[in-house]
């Protein structure tokens, strides 16, 4: 019998099963916070699902404890790969003192962690994409062999932000990936309005860099182009702009309705192409995964889902007096 295709990638059952329980949980996260907002618990949403298997491939494909990633405000579950936990997103949703973020100050999916290495995000979309630039170019002045990678919508790739930095990039040859996570819509505008090129991927040939379209919703082939591309990176080969195509299965946002610009149609049938299930039956027809497993994972999952929640609901909210920290100096 030949090889799995996850063996063939280097990766062990192990890996595999813990990459579907890391998509598991930032699904479940996320379905808990739309909850909470209906309930008027917490204020704002913005959503990952549909989104996972690119985020979970991607950050699997880094070295998780040296290489630095600038994630977009979708990317749950990019930063639970790379160390965040339930909590500590729950946390930020219910705006809590103790959010790791940013102390409650920011909106939910601001992510930032100095310890993680996950670069602070801004509210003006594609910023992220400079910083990363950033620390590639700190990264080579010092003498260290780290890849950065930043991660942005489509919307984003037509921004100033997103032609400097790879351009930039692209001359000066930096260990940086431009992931662009295509998930079809910058909020109500589809793709074909946004673009005269074909794909997302075809920019990089006019910034010198290695273009990639791959399957946002398999895991895996986003895991093997990305491993390519940081193996480029370290190398010294440059950088790399991977587009992964999946589909935004939420509105925008808690604050938006999708229905004036797609159809429920549509929606269902982008369901059928979900990256969380294929990859788990993907996992059961390789025997890497069995249903009492999968099981087991699941009530494991709602497990920390609903302690973070408790936790984060009943967590004390910032001083008034703490309005102006990190504004002034002190």
């Amino acid at each position: 019998m030949g090889k799995n295709r996850h063996e063939s990638l280097g990766l062990s059952d192990e890996t595999v099963v813990e990459m579907y329980e890391t998509m598991l949980l930032a699904r479940k996260i996320d379905e808990r916070m739309w909850k909470l907002n209906r309930a008027g618990k917490i204020p704002f949403v913005i959503s990952c699902q549909g989104q996972e298997a690119a985020q979970v491939g991607a950050a699997y494909a880094l070295d998780r404890t040296k290489d630095v990633i600038a994630p977009y405000y979708r990317d749950m579950g990019m930063v639970l790969a790379f160390g965040m936990t339930a909590r500590d997103l729950m946390l930020s949703a219910f705006a809590k003192a103790e959010d790791p973020n940013s102390g409650g100050r920011q909106m939910p999916g601001h992510f930032s962690s100095k310890k993680l290495r996950i670069l602070t995000q801004s509210s003006p979309v594609t910023t992220q994409v400079a910083h990363a630039v950033g620390v590639a170019l700190a990264a080579r002045m010092k003498g260290e062999n780290i890849v950065s990678l930043a991660t942005f919508g489509e919307g984003s790739s037509n921004q100033g932000d997103f032609h400097e930095s790879a351009n930039f990039a692209g001359v000066h040859k930096l260990p940086v990936i431009f992931m662009c996570e295509n998930n079809q819509y910058a909020i109500s505008v589809p793709i074909k309005k946004q673009l005269a090129c074909e794909r997302v991927s075809d920019r990089a040939v006019g910034y010198g860099m290695f273009g990639a379209t791959v399957d946002g919703n398999d895991p895996l082939a986003v895991y093997e182009v990305v491993k390519k591309a940081v193996e480029r990176a370290r190398n010294g080969e440059g950088p790399s702009l991977i587009e992964t195509i999946c589909y935004r299965l939420t509105p925008h946002s808690s604050d938006d309705d999708d229905m004036t610009y797609r159809t429920k149609e549509e929606v269902e049938e982008a369901k059928k192409k979900d990256g969380l299930y294929l990859f788990r039956n993907y996992l059961l027809e390789t025997g890497a995964l069995t249903e009492e497993k999968d099981q087991a994972i699941n009530e494991r999952v709602d497990a920390i889902v609903d302690e973070a929640t408790d936790y984060a609901e009943q967590a004390p909210y910032a001083e008034p007096e703490s309005a102006l920290k990190y504004v002034y100096e002190e």
